[in-house]
């Protein structure tokens, strides 16, 4: 049995990811409650900004390093 790629959560991007996009929603959750989206290397930004354009704090870290909570920023 092999191991499949994960994706990019990008809508319509099928590239293999290589990084996580750990967030939440600080109206909801509290920091150790942590959502995480993947990005490829060219929608790495774009998942960042759309997220924290709204309020969100976002920690980016490699594909497979995972974060107990997401704090906000000072």
């Amino acid at each position: 049995m092999t191991a499949t790629a994960q994706e990019c959560s990008r809508a319509g991007c099928r590239a293999d990811a290589a990084w996580n996009v750990n967030w939440r929603n600080p109206r909801i959750h509290g920091e150790e409650r942590v959502k995480v989206w993947l990005a490829c290397d060219e929608h790495r930004g774009y998942l960042h900004d759309y997220l924290s354009s709204r309020g969100f704090p976002v920690m980016v870290t490699p594909l497979g390093v995972a974060v107990d909570r997401v704090e906000a920023s000072p």
